[in-house]
Formats: C-alpha cells, structure tokens, sequence
C-alpha cells in the first residue's frame, strides 16, 4: 500500500516538491553560510519523494546520549535561517499541494501527508528521515525513559 501511496504522491505533485527540495538542497551548497542546512534539506528532499513508511524525528528522539544543549542551541539558530531562506516558501509550496491533492478523493491521504510535511519544511534542523517502524521504537523508548 506505500508504494501506491508513495507512486501517488509522486504523480500528484511529489515530483514538484521533491524538485523544489533538491532545488534547495543545491542553493544551500552553493551558499557558503547556508551549508549547514544541508543535510537537513536532503533529510527532507527524501521524505518529500517518498512521504509513506518513512517519517522525519528529531536527532534527540533517535540518540538521546549524544543530546547537547550547544547543538540545540546552534540547530534553532539554523532552523532561524532555515525560516528565513528557504522554509516559508517550501512551507507555502506543500501546503498548495496539499490542497491541490485534496480536492480529488484519491489525492486525500497524499495531501494530508504534504500538510505534514509543510510543517516539517519550517523548523527541519535536527531531523533525520527514518523509517515508520524505527520512528515508533524511538518514540516507545523516549517515553519509557520519560516515565521512568
């Protein structure tokens, strides 16, 4: 069923967003000051292409041993110029998606997966693209060390 979804999305509008993504991506290397961005921006440039079965968590979720507050403190001033550069207009080109895709019955779950996307596209510094399954164990496990 993911691979009709993801084949779907790609149809749909994927392709576009994946290309703005990639367009992103190149701008960020490019841009000395902007290379930081760049790994996220690929993060997403997967996730964009292939929304179904994979899912974006934040790095602290995935490794919370490695957590520092200089690294947290240096991605929000990253994601800052994310915001400014790069993550209001890719924001803006998903949610259009989104609500293109919605408009067909058939385009529903594609764009409720854009909408989700949208909001990853402001803040992405610090995410990496996992797998659904790994994303779950992770967030199983950061709630048992939560709780315990």
């Amino acid at each position: 069923m993911r691979t009709v979804l993801n084949v779907l999305n790609f149809v749909l509008g994927g392709f576009l967003t994946t290309l703005s993504w990639l367009l992103a991506t190149v701008v960020s290397i490019i841009c000395i000051f902007t290379l930081p961005l760049t790994r996220s921006c690929w993060e997403i440039t997967k996730l964009s292409l292939v929304p179904f079965g994979n899912e974006a968590v934040h790095v602290d979720e995935l490794a919370p041993e490695s957590k520092s507050r200089l690294m947290n403190t240096g991605g929000t001033l990253l994601n800052i110029l994310w915001v400014i550069f790069f993550g209001w207009w890719l924001c803006l080109l998903h949610i259009a998606a989104g609500i293109t895709q919605c408009l067909t019955i058939i385009g529903i779950p594609v764009g409720i997966a854009n909408f989700k996307i949208a909001a990853i596209a402001l803040w992405p510094v610090g995410r990496r693209v996992v797998p659904v399954e790994v994303a779950q164990a992770a967030r199983e496990a950061s709630a048992r060390r939560r709780f315990q």
